[in-house]
């Protein structure tokens, strides 16, 4: 267990390949994977959500007709 928390600690940013910033400026034509897979997940826990509340406060059918 020790030696993979050990390895852990050698997975930093410093060992990566690529730098972290290139000094080139993107200009950014469209919204990146990420976004598109963050407002994905958004649109789904609000739409859980929404039905979780829409069952719990959900009115018993209590109406009787004479």
């Amino acid at each position: 267990m020790r030696f993979v928390l050990s390895l852990l600690l050698f997975a930093t940013p410093a060992f990566a390949q690529v730098p972290p910033h290139s000094g080139i400026i993107h200009t950014r034509s469209m919204p990146e994977l990420s976004d598109i897979a963050l407002f994905a997940m958004a649109v789904g826990g609000v739409w859980l959500v929404r039905r979780a509340l829409r069952k719990r406060f959900k009115q018993p059918d209590t109406h009787v007709e004479d």
